[in-house]
């Protein structure tokens, strides 16, 4: 049986809540709605008649799909290397994402999938430069014959 590579579950959670986030946008320019409506009409006026809520919902869903299923041109860098910068940019999408009525569940998966790259973090794991591969066994040492 394999080992769990937990930055590689956390990256699938978060290309799930990424696409379901732009979805949430999108949907959000057809029913402006913020979640928190309920309770205070006060950021009614970032969903309508400017849809700002949801233009800054659409920028960061597509920024985190080019993170996550890394742009060629992103791939390899230091900022898709590093599991701090998503760890510090996941709760501020995850943010956006709950003020918007269609994105609570984006939210959700989000911070799931923050507390997955903690986990990775906090075992060591590195995120290797070439997308989608396995980190080297054993430190890179040549096996004894």
């Amino acid at each position: 049986m394999g080992k769990l590579i937990k930055n590689h579950w956390a990256r699938l959670i978060v290309l799930t809540a990424a696409i379901y986030q732009v979805a949430a946008a999108i949907e959000g320019f057809f029913w402006p709605k913020v979640f928190w409506d309920f309770l205070t009409k006060t950021l009614d006026p970032a969903v309508k008649p400017v849809p700002v809520l949801q233009i800054i919902n659409l920028v960061m869903g597509l920024g985190m799909l080019a993170l996550e299923w890394p742009l060629t041109f992103i791939a390899g860098t230091t900022f898709h290397r590093s599991l701090e910068a998503r760890l510090a940019l996941l709760p501020l999408t995850a943010l956006a994402a709950v003020l918007l009525y269609q994105g609570t569940n984006p939210a959700i998966y989000y911070l799931t999938g923050s507390v997955v790259y903690f986990w990775a973090y906090s075992e060591g794991e590195t995120v290797c430069a070439k997308p989608w591969t396995l980190p080297p066994r054993g430190g890179g040492r040549p096996a004894r014959a």
